[in-house]
């Protein structure tokens, strides 16, 4: 049984890479060659905003299924998946108004300001996040257990 949860776990971690590595085939995102260049006078690109948004809701969705397998088969604890999924839920739904906000304004905000909030709106950031804090809060439980 801890060899599937681990395969899972894998599987978990390779389905994030595929989303990154596919990319540019799956998803609707004319921003990407715009911060893939160095170049920071590229000329802003043209787009649909329908598209955009679906096709980032799409993304985040996938990251969001994902991660979940990640956070289930790591702590094998159903509450903590939830929390995972309340948390990167609620960073999605704070960083992509903003996002789209950057985007209404032509990055005229802040062209690294911009790029961060796109890189926490199609990058499963949070998640690097999580999992250190609920291994940390496993440790403090199994010490507790210990202790008594």
């Amino acid at each position: 049984m801890k060899i599937l949860n681990w395969f899972l776990v894998v599987a978990g971690i390779l389905g994030l890479i595929g989303v990154r590595a596919l990319e540019d085939k799956i998803f609707y995102d004319p921003f990407l060659d715009y911060f893939h260049e160095a170049n920071k006078n590229i000329v802003f690109p043209s787009f649909e905003w329908g598209k955009l948004i679906i096709g980032h809701l799409f993304r985040f969705i996938l990251n969001l299924i994902f991660s979940c397998l990640i956070i289930h088969f790591w702590f094998k604890n159903k509450e903590w998946t939830i929390q995972g999924v309340v948390l990167v839920i609620i960073i999605f739904f704070i960083t992509f108004p903003i996002y789209l906000y950057c985007i209404y304004d032509r990055f005229e905000i802040g062209y690294l300001f911009s790029f961060y909030m796109r890189r926490f709106v199609i990058q499963p950031l949070i998640l690097l996040l999580i999992i250190p804090m609920f291994y940390y809060r496993k440790q403090l439980l199994e010490k507790s257990k210990e202790s008594m």
